[in-house]
């Protein structure tokens, strides 16, 4: 299956107490450039985040959003450190019999004086956490990935679409190609005929200057070439996986032979033909550079 390098995934899901959120996006990029962004709470699952990544993509500029949310406080105990509270209330009462000031201890008051309160935070199975966290994260590379596949569907149809159409303007070439060779042979009969008037020509003389012609601008090699690499890329768009930079090479080669066919085709028909051709070959580059 062919995939885009762009794509987009969202998954959110309760797990054990805490909300996760997970949002992956990605961009064109020669090779994998992935970005986590997590909560500090999460800093340990990074690498464990990046390796599923890389499990599910292999080219593109990747970056992964994650935050949570508890639900609850079962991870946060606070409790009541009664020795400071009735230290401070004894020496708030001794104040107000010994100052003659009036007594107003009050909760409030002693709730803002330092350690009357002692906040424990319930050791966190990182294990399970994590366990939980790579849940989410896969649903959102499900969702991510199913977009991408889609969005490949269309790209493979369109390399498919323009490799056939220039299988038909090659076979334009090849038939042109001759009729250019016969052309030449008449043209170069009627200028002999012209300028040797009543004189009898050599027939071999004209045979002779054809085949060196016919040889300068035959395109056979380049065509069969062309068409060669034409079926490899049909045959990777059916194989699928990680194509993207088999098929940019695969371009260069195609572009080189089209060049060259270019290069020995001097009548002008097949010359617009040729451009057809490099026309078709750069739209397929373009669509290439967004194919993992």
């Amino acid at each position: 299956m062919v995939k885009s390098m762009t794509g987009y995934g969202r998954a959110v899901e309760t797990v054990n107490g805490r909300e996760f959120t997970v949002e992956l996006r990605s961009v064109n990029n020669r090779y994998l450039d992935c970005s986590i962004r997590l909560p500090r709470s999460l800093s340990f699952a990074e690498d464990a985040v990046k390796q599923a990544v890389k499990n599910t993509i292999s080219r593109g500029k990747v970056d992964v959003f994650i935050s949570v949310h508890s639900e609850g406080a079962g991870d946060v105990k606070v409790t009541l450190n009664t020795a400071v509270v009735e230290g401070y209330l004894a020496a708030m009462k001794q104040m107000a019999a010994d100052y003659g000031v009036r007594d107003d201890i009050s909760v409030s008051v002693l709730s803002r004086m330092n350690d009357v309160f002692t906040v424990d935070r319930a050791e966190v199975d990182e294990e399970q956490l994590l366990a939980d966290l790579l849940s989410v994260v896969n649903q959102a590379l499900e969702n991510f990935d199913a977009m991408r596949a889609a969005e490949g569907r269309a790209l493979e149809n369109d390399l498919r679409s323009r490799g056939g159409t220039i299988l038909e303007l090659v076979a334009q070439v090849e038939a042109g190609s001759g009729q250019t060779v016969l052309d030449y042979r008449t043209r170069l009969e009627n200028k002999l005929k012209e300028v040797l008037a009543n004189t009898s020509i050599d027939e071999s003389r004209i045979l002779t200057e054809a085949a060196i012609f016919a040889d300068k601008v035959a395109v056979d090699e380049e065509t069969v070439r062309l068409r060669s690499h034409l079926e490899q890329m049909d045959h990777m768009l059916t194989t699928g996986g990680a194509i993207g930079r088999k098929l940019d090479f695969l371009l260069q080669e195609m572009n080189r032979e089209s060049n060259t066919i270019g290069s020995k085709c001097s009548d002008v028909r097949l010359a617009r033909i040729v451009v057809e051709i490099k026309a078709e070959l750069e739209k397929i580059r373009e669509q290439t550079q967004n194919i993992e």
